[in-house]
């Protein structure tokens, strides 16, 4: 018994043991109870209301005022529908046709265009679901027959980006997009924390060479790598899958360079603010891969989870550089759509490097003295 007493005491006592125990599955609970969602919410849609009539408008209602989706935008004309996909905020364009409600009442019939992103396939497949189970229960009330088989109101599907709602239009992006910050993260803390773990940094600390010397040096080839790993990935995309770069594959590697450089300085970030290499291991993981995964918008839309988790995401990087890469990539977007994505990565780089440069620094001097 004084064993047992003694070893739950020495677990109770480990700061990171209780992470581990209590921590890592509460918080599992949490994101995946909340961020693993397969219905919709809150999705962003715009409307072209060529009819602006009575039948147009109580549908516009109806759409704005269930939970599955929002009025982002009323559009004036198609020429808008584009660019308007390409700015990332709406899931669909719903389509009227003129004289809608004289078509009803003429032909007993009227067709409503719903194009949905297709860069994103399960959440156009819900999107026009959804808009399609609005329609058809508008319809009923018209014919007075929630049973009939013919509505009066006929939704016609078309995929934008994505015409056959192929799932490798979202698993791409999404797979470059954790490579690289695993990459450029993980591997650099590792490298730099098992140079202090063997105690070869003081052969470097004795050199001549100035700290951020050593820190280009550690991570020059991470970067390279980093590069090597998007170009092998966009080719296999092209000739396996068949997914093109549809936007400037200049703009595209620019970006990837940018992210890159966000991710080295984690890696550098993590590698002094601790000293053996399964720590980490542990905080890159902990603190990039499953927050990648599930808060990034790569697999499970943001707007279906809680608020707090829109504001939670908007501090990890991925969440904007799948913004970015899907926007170039699928959508053949230029800089004008993306520019505010990347600002805010550009922001986090430069403060990241900042702090992670000063305080790699601070370590290294330490370890002079």
């Amino acid at each position: 018994m004084a064993f047992v007493r003694k070893e739950f005491l020495h677990i109770f006592r480990d700061f990171r043991t209780l992470i581990i125990l209590f921590g890592i599955p509460a918080a599992q609970i949490l994101i995946f109870g909340y961020a693993v969602r397969t219905d919709l919410k809150n999705a962003g849609v715009a409307i072209l209301d060529n009819a602006r009539d009575e039948v147009s408008q109580e549908l516009t209602k109806k759409i704005d005022a269930s939970e599955f989706f929002y009025i982002n935008r009323q559009l004036d004309s198609y020429d808008e529908i584009d660019a308007t996909f390409k700015q990332g905020r709406i899931k669909a364009v719903i389509i009227f046709p003129d004289r809608m409600a004289s078509g009803i009442a003429r032909e007993g019939k009227a067709t409503v265009s719903i194009i949905a992103d297709g860069s994103e396939p399960n959440t156009a497949s819900l999107v026009t679901g959804y808009v399609t189970g609005i329609l058809n229960d508008y319809s009923a009330t018209l014919t007075g027959d929630v049973t009939s088989s013919m509505p009066v109101i006929n939704p016609e599907v078309r995929m934008y980006f994505n015409p056959n709602l192929e799932s490798h239009f979202m698993f791409v992006p999404g797979v470059i997009t954790l490579i690289l910050i695993l990459i450029c993260a993980l591997m650099t803390s590792v490298t730099i924390v098992r140079e202090k773990e063997f105690g070869t940094m003081e052969v470097l600390l004795v050199s001549p060479l100035k700290p951020w010397q050593i820190i280009v040096g550690k991570v020059t080839p991470y970067f390279f790598l980093s590069l090597v790993n998007v170009i092998v990935i966009l080719l296999m995309a092209w000739f396996v899958f068949g997914l093109p770069v549809r936007g400037s594959i200049a703009l595209l590697i620019s970006e990837c360079m940018l992210y890159i450089l966000l991710g080295l300085s984690i890696g550098i970030l993590v590698s002094a603010s601790v000293s053996k290499m399964e720590n980490a291991i542990f905080i890159s993981f902990l603190a990039l891969m499953l927050p990648s995964l599930l808060l990034s918008g790569f697999i499970f839309p943001i707007e279906n989870m809680p608020k707090i988790y829109d504001y939670v995401s908007m501090i990890l990087p991925p969440r904007w550089f799948v913004e970015i890469i899907r926007a170039i990539m699928i959508k053949g977007a230029g800089f004008g759509y993306i520019w505010k994505e990347t600002a805010i990565l550009a922001g986090m780089t430069m403060i990241l490097m900042i702090i992670s440069s000063r305080k790699f620094k601070t370590r290294l001097e330490e370890g002079e003295r």
